[in-house]
């Protein structure tokens, strides 16, 4: 059985298209490729400076001091890329990156979002998500649906500083995944082991639900 982390990486993997440019951001987003399906494949970037970033790396690799933006070993897929900082920022913000995949303190119903710093707590710095939110084709989200405290971390307006201001196109979390539009959250799929009972409860904004989901709640 899969853990709450390994459930929300399995599912966003089913949803990347072969091919895509990604930026997976640390945490649950670095799992994801260990869940895609066979013969799919994506172009990784990691936004310290590489392209065509493999899964994570052995001991041999990790001796020739390649990592991603977290620091974790990394090894290269045949045609992969390094280069610096500054070249890396231009992908960012070329638009070439199909889909960055982040972690988050709070989304709400407006698509905003909020990650890199809880008030008053130190941090060593925002890094290159306020770029890659921006610049990305699609912002994905993947989180637990409620902090180490029990709150909902899909609120009706976020309270930290925000990392980006309507970015958010799909929210997926150990209870559901949510689409963001103009009117909304729209509830898309409901997870295993989850019910809309217990959504409705676990979620302070208020959202949508799309027909088939009615349907399968009501057969």
């Amino acid at each position: 059985l899969m853990n709450k982390k390994e459930n929300i990486a399995s599912r966003i993997a089913q949803y990347l298209p072969d091919g895509a440019v990604v930026n997976l951001g640390i945490g649950i987003p670095t799992l994801i490729p260990n869940f895609l399906p066979e013969g799919r494949r994506l172009n990784i970037h990691s936004e310290n400076g590489a392209l065509g970033v493999d899964l994570l790396a052995d001991e041999i690799a990790f001796s020739e001091g390649l990592t991603d933006a977290g620091g974790h070993p990394i090894q290269l897929k045949k045609g992969g890329m390094v280069f610096d900082s500054a070249f890396s920022f231009s992908i960012v913000r070329s638009g070439i990156i199909d889909f960055t995949i982040l972690g988050a303190l709070e989304v709400d119903a407006k698509g905003n979002l909020s990650n890199w710093i809880v008030p008053g707590k130190i941090v060593p710095g925002m890094g290159g998500a306020m770029d890659l939110v921006y610049g990305a084709k699609e912002v994905i989200v993947a989180m637990e649906h409620r902090n180490k405290q029990g709150q909902s971390k899909i609120v009706s307006d976020c309270k930290f500083p925000l990392t980006g201001a309507s970015v958010v196109n799909k929210i997926v979390t150990d209870l559901a995944v949510f689409s963001v539009d103009k009117q909304g959250l729209v509830l898309e799929e409901i997870m295993p082991e989850s019910n809309i009972q217990l959504l409705r409860e676990a979620t302070d904004a208020d959202f949508r639900i799309m027909q088939k989901i009615k349907e399968e709640i009501t057969n």
